[in-house]
């Protein structure tokens, strides 16, 4: 059976990653259920030169013509104020969520149990299920409170994952260091992919 995974975007830069991790995880035949901040749209259209419209069909839409070979039932966009959304209830849990790229503050709120939004309800439903959580964190430098915040959801069961890029395998491009980071969050969540050679494998 193919899993049903909740990617939020949220309003740090790294736009590229979760783009490109919502194209991978559609090639691989996951159900995807989009949520997206209103700063997310921003730094859309800041990195990617890409508008990503409030509306959720209308981003739906707009998704599909960027990424033509998904199928069109695999994905849901969904508001963030739309609490009828299956990810806001434990009786609907996804197999996994991930938040990439994922703001200091989405962190925080999460790390304090905050749910004001459909982003921050969908991750606390997540881990009170028991299912998996990544976040993708990117800022540099980190500092004392990010990294207690980020202490305090690793204790509870979250993954933490930093777009921290290897060089082992030689990347050619930037497409090469972004793929590396969506490799090693779709292996957190098991979903299979060929994005880059692993550690150890014959060039």
């Amino acid at each position: 059976m193919n899993k049903t995974i909740c990617l939020a975007l949220t309003g740090a830069s790294g736009m590229p990653y979760g783009l490109r991790l919502l194209e991978c995880l559609l090639a691989a035949g996951c159900k995807v259920q989009l949520l997206y901040s209103q700063a997310s749209q921003i730094v859309a259209r800041q990195e990617l030169d890409f508008d990503l419209p409030s509306r959720p069909a209308e981003a739906k839409a707009a998704l599909l013509t960027r990424f033509p070979a998904a199928n069109p039932e695999n994905l849901a966009v969904y508001g963030r104020e739309e609490w009828f959304a299956p990810v806001a209830s434990g009786s609907n849990p996804p197999d996994a969520m991930i938040i990439c790229p994922c703001s200091m503050g989405t962190l925080a709120a999460i790390a304090q149990g905050l749910a004001d939004n459909l982003i921050e309800r969908a991750a606390d439903v997540v881990m009170k299920e028991g299912r998996k959580l990544v976040l993708v964190p990117r800022e540099t430098p980190f500092s004392a409170i990010h990294l207690e915040n980020m202490l305090r959801l690793s204790r509870a069961g979250a993954i933490i994952l930093p777009p921290s890029p290897g060089f082992y395998h030689h990347p050619q491009s930037v497409q090469d260091i972004v793929d590396f980071v969506v490799a090693r969050v779709m292996d957190q969540i098991g979903v299979p992919h060929t994005l880059m050679q692993r550690w150890g494998e014959e060039r």
